[in-house]
């Protein structure tokens, strides 16, 4: 959850990191994360009357709408999860059921608590691995402690009781811990991953959660099998500790501890809202989109959705919405929706500056990377100020020229800019090469002035 020292002004500082412009979204963003922070360290009985302010993105794709709602949810390490608004239907006809979006949120929660659970107990999971991996080298005497009374929690034996001399075990731990029997080969017993009947059924509690709960009943009656491995002692200790850490987690409370971060922090991205807008016609299609609202109303207003780990509240879950709306616009959908979506901002289309930021400036920038993954082949990728400039101009003419489909276009570019030097890379002998405006255009100009030929490759 946000903590104190995540203002707006500092969250909006985050996001510029991986984000070039877009400075109105990313304030509205920044408001809504605190706004949860604040409702959060209000007294209980108002906190829970207050509704999270929800958003529409309204911008071409490619500007950096999705980047902006996935950053907020690593700022704030909350549940995130994407969802197409056209993959849903109504009643009656072909899709998916809209609560399902729900379900897997909670789903990802789990795992994501899970995961956290398991980072808590893995120095003492690892410590019960090596003593299983020691039985499995050396078996223990009567003396000796062993791996089941460490799980078990037994004290072993008393320390007038331990031997005076190095036992053969206590000198195979420390070759262990010295790293000498690491390519030694052990026979390993481990669970066996199963496959489970899945049965489809149109239900009110929708085809996944039905799956889960078939998985669960088989996976009761019939008992977990086992099955031989034969691994090297450093693969052994990781799948030792993995299972230990498995054993250790508490279920329960990661359950509560998921559905609680679910209710209190999770974010719905809607991407494509606008598909499901239906235009001036009332017959045909338009009338399943509108559906597909009335089905969503419930949701974003505040519902409670049953799913495999119990009820989950919606009243708080923070809904991002995002379109293009290029032949439709926000005031379109039902009134009851656009009433949960009180925050509107219109996101800048990209032009050659933006792109020049683009592939410049971020942590994860797009030259950053082609760089890095020249060097794994020994490779000096240089950029020179005039081919990153060329690149930015390319991309806007292109998007000009055909479908704008925003700072993606940057990714198909700079594909086919470096394609030989990527082909060609593990077997160059000169380890420097350099990009300039010249080579830039050598290899763009005849794609970009010949415009059925860029719309297949650019």
């Amino acid at each position: 959850m946000s903590e104190n020292g995540l203002t707006p002004k500092r969250i909006v500082e985050k996001l510029d990191r991986y984000i070039i412009g877009q400075g109105e979204a990313k304030r509205a963003v920044a408001i809504a994360l605190r706004n949860r922070w604040r409702r959060q360290n209000v007294v209980k009985e108002l906190a829970d009357e207050i509704s999270p302010k929800n958003i529409i993105m309204i911008g071409p794709t490619g500007v950096g709408k999705t980047e902006i709602a996935r950053r907020l949810a690593k700022l704030d390490n909350s549940p995130f999860i994407k969802v197409e608004a056209s993959k849903f239907t109504e009643v009656g006809y072909v899709g998916r059921d809209v609560e399902s979006m729900v379900r897997d949120l909670v789903e990802l929660a789990v795992n994501m608590i899970k995961g956290e659970e398991r980072e808590k107990v893995r120095a003492r999971a690892s410590e019960i691995a090596e003593e299983r991996l020691l039985d499995v080298l050396l078996p223990a005497g009567p003396e000796e402690r062993r791996a089941e009374d460490l799980i078990a929690g037994r004290p072993g034996t008393s320390p007038d009781a331990a031997p005076d001399v190095d036992t053969t075990r206590e000198k195979l731990r420390r070759l262990l811990h010295e790293g000498k029997l690491d390519q030694r080969q052990v026979d390993l017993e481990v669970s066996e991953m199963r496959a489970s009947p899945m049965i489809e059924v149109f239900s009110s509690t929708g085809i996944e959660d039905l799956g889960l709960n078939i998985k669960e009943v088989f996976g009761n009656i019939f008992p977990q099998k086992k099955k031989q491995r034969r691994v090297k002692v450093t693969e052994a200790i990781e799948i030792l500790t993995d299972e230990e850490a498995q054993r250790l987690v508490d279920m329960d409370k990661v359950t509560r501890a998921a559905m609680e971060r679910v209710e209190q922090s999770g974010i719905i991205f809607l991407d494509e809202i606008d598909k499901i807008v239906g235009g001036d016609g009332a017959h045909g299609p338009d009338v399943s989109r509108e559906g597909v609202q009335r089905d969503l109303l419930p949701i974003v207003e505040g519902s409670t959705v049953n799913t495999r780990y119990g009820m989950v509240k919606t009243d708080h879950i923070l809904f991002i919405a995002a379109g293009a709306f290029s032949s439709t616009k926000p005031s379109d959908l039902i009134p009851e929706l656009q009433g949960r979506f009180p925050i509107r901002v219109e996101l800048d289309s990209l032009g050659k500056d933006e792109f020049i930021r683009i592939l410049t400036e971020p942590h994860n920038a797009l030259i950053k990377q082609y760089r890095e993954m020249m060097a794994t082949e020994g490779i000096d990728l240089v950029f020179t100020e005039e081919s990153v400039a060329e690149i930015a101009e390319v991309a806007e003419i292109v998007n000009d020229r055909t479908e704008n489909i925003g700072a993606r276009r940057l990714y198909t570019i700079m594909e086919t800019l470096l394609d030989e030097v990527s082909f060609d890379a593990p077997d160059m002998e000169e380890k420097q090469v350099v990009i300039d405006a010249d080579y830039v255009r050598e290899r763009l100009d005849d794609i970009v002035e010949d415009e059925d030929l860029s719309r297949y490759i650019l």
